[in-house]
C-alpha cells in the first residue's frame, strides 16, 4: 500500500518537501543577476529547465520573491550559471537568505567574468552561462517562473569535448548528486 500525500491535507511547507524529494535530480540554475543600483547578485535555483528550443527560451522558479526575480524584474536581464562538482560549496553557501543589496560574488569569493550580451557577470568558473532577457514572469501560486529568452550560451572550452553537459544535480533535503554513468543508446530509426 502506497503513502499518499494530499496537497489539501499537509502543510505547504511539508508539501514542497515532498516534491523536491520527489523530482530527483533537477540541474541547478545558479543565477546572476543586477539589481537596478547595479549591485551583483548570485542564488541557485533547482526548479530549471528548458521551455523551448525555437525560439530559445529556460525558466527558472523562484518560490517565493526572492533578491533574483526582483532584478529580472527591474533590469530584464540574467545569467544562468550551470556548476560543477568543484563548485558545489560556493552554490551551498550562495543559497544562505543574504540581506538585499549583498554581493555574493564578492562576499563569498566567487570569480566572475563578463558577459557576451548581458549586463550580469557570469561565474568564471561555470562550465556553460546562458545569457538572457525576461521573456515574462509567470505568477504560480506562491512562486514566479522566470522565462528567458536565450542570446547566447557561453561553454568553457574544455567542457566542448564533453558535450558541455554539467556534473551536478539538486536532489531533495540537503542532498546532491554527481552526473552517474552515462549509456548512450541510439534511438530507433521510423518502423517500416
Amino acid at each position: 500500500m502506497r503513502t499518499v500525500f494530499d496537497p489539501a491535507r499537509v502543510d505547504p511547507g511539508r508539501f514542497y518537501s515532498v516534491l523536491t524529494a520527489s523530482v530527483v535530480p533537477r540541474p541547478i540554475a545558479w543565477v546572476s543577476t543586477l539589481s537596478a543600483d547595479g549591485v551583483p547578485n548570485l542564488a541557485p535555483y533547482s526548479f530549471f529547465t528548458v521551455s523551448s528550443s525555437n525560439p530559445p527560451v529556460v525558466q527558472f522558479t523562484s518560490v517565493t520573491r526572492k533578491d533574483s526575480l526582483r532584478n529580472v524584474e527591474e533590469t530584464g536581464e540574467f545569467v544562468i550559471n550551470l556548476a560543477t562538482e568543484s563548485l558545489v560549496d560556493e552554490v551551498n553557501a550562495s543559497s544562505a537568505p543574504y540581506r538585499p543589496g549583498t554581493d555574493e560574488f564578492a562576499t563569498l569569493g566567487i570569480a566572475s567574468e563578463p558577459s557576451e550580451r548581458v549586463r550580469p557577470r557570469r561565474v568564471a568558473a561555470a562550465p556553460v552561462a546562458i545569457e538572457c532577457t525576461l521573456r515574462r514572469v509567470i505568477e504560480v501560486g506562491n512562486s514566479f517562473v522566470v522565462m528567458g529568452d536565450v542570446l547566447a550560451v557561453a561553454v568553457r572550452p574544455e567542457m566542448l569535448a564533453d558535450d558541455g553537459l554539467p556534473e551536478l544535480s539538486r536532489l531533495g533535503r540537503d542532498e546532491w548528486g554527481m552526473t552517474p554513468p552515462v549509456r548512450r543508446i541510439e534511438r530507433p530509426g521510423r518502423p517500416d
